[in-house]
């Protein structure tokens, strides 16, 4: 591995250590908040936000191996991918209105296009960039959680922030897994940005619940 590699890889791990995953204790959270039976909108809804935030992951692995591949697909995965992000935003237009769900579909897409250029300064070994957009993806985040949770006061803001922080953790465990070709550990990073995405949509999923009962 080159000494490049080797820094870039060193600066993920600092993170993984100042970002430890939360998805254990969000887990818990979460299921000491379903108390209560849902109804069949209600179960329907949940099962939709699950479909759109798994596709989010889905399509956000298949860019990682695309980008750090050189493959000619690229463009047409991200452009798929980007399709995901205006499906979540108009998953909440029906509660918050057109202007609130293209505001979190632009969010998303920008979460998605700095990660890429992440992805991009990581294959190159450029630690500058690396530092540079990874400040930025960070912030978007912090930009994500404060638009919901001033939209929805059943959703609490350090809770939310811990839960996109460990996502962009766990994608940046699989871009640099796939960048030291540890293919297992790339799975197993996959493997837990699904669950914790699954979790990631429940707790969109009862917020909107909590804030908006009528309309189920």
């Amino acid at each position: 591995m080159s000494k490049h590699l080797i820094k870039i890889s060193l600066l993920f791990l600092s993170f993984a250590l100042i970002f430890p995953s939360f998805a254990d204790a969000e887990g818990t959270k979460h299921l000491e908040r379903q108390t209560q039976p849902m109804s069949a909108n209600a179960l329907k809804f949940k099962e939709e936000m699950r479909r759109i935030w798994f596709e989010h992951a889905i399509w956000t692995g298949r860019l990682i191996v695309s980008a750090e591949e050189g493959l000619e697909d690229y463009g047409a995965v991200l452009d798929r991918l980007l399709k995901n992000q205006d499906d979540i935003g108009n998953a909440i237009k029906p509660f918050y209105g057109d202007a609130a769900g293209n505001k979190l579909a632009q969010l998303l897409r920008e979460h998605i296009l700095i990660g890429g250029k992440v992805i991009a300064a990581a294959k190159s070994s450029n630690q500058a960039e690396f530092e540079k957009y990874n400040t930025q993806w960070f912030k978007n985040a912090d930009d994500i959680t404060d638009f919901l949770s001033s939209a929805n006061p059943h959703f609490n803001k350090e809770e939310l922030k811990e839960s996109f922080y460990t996502h962009l953790k766990l994608v940046t465990d699989s871009v640099v897994a796939r960048l030291k070709k540890d293919w297992k550990g790339d799975i197993a990073a996959f493997d837990k940005n699904e669950a914790h995405i699954m979790n990631m949509a429940d707790i969109l999923t009862q917020g909107i619940l909590r804030q908006f009962p009528n309309k189920f």
